[in-house]
């Protein structure tokens, strides 16, 4: 199994983002993945959650982005997004995705994501 990370990039603080991470090799259904999320890390600090998608669908968000970020699941697709709007010089960061599926843990491999005030 592997996640693939994608959609970061430069923007300008106040812009939009939507990053997506996409599942492969899965035996079985993308819903079997009893948990994913969406994490950041900068150079020096522990890599930090930035929401979670758990079970059924509850979802939590660190607060830094409430009302700006939306983590969303499409099983169909194999895929997780995060939508990132009014984007912060603060969220410069390189984005990674989750995934845990029954026993295993899955991190995609990371995406940059730069924004310039």
């Amino acid at each position: 199994v592997q996640l693939q990370a994608s959609g970061g990039g430069l923007v300008q603080a106040g812009g939009s983002l939507r990053l997506s991470c996409t599942a492969s090799g899965l035996i079985g259904g993308f819903g079997g993945f009893n948990y994913m999320g969406w994490y950041r890390q900068v150079p020096g600090k522990q890599r930090e959650l930035v929401a979670e998608i758990i079970g059924g669908g509850l979802i939590n968000y660190a607060d830094s982005v409430k009302g700006r970020f939306t983590i969303s699941r499409e099983n169909a697709k194999s895929t997780i997004y995060l939508q990132m709007n009014s984007l912060k010089p603060e969220d410069t960061a390189v984005y990674y995705c989750k995934g845990e599926l029954r026993a295993s843990v899955y991190w995609g491999q990371g995406t940059q994501v730069t924004v310039s005030s």
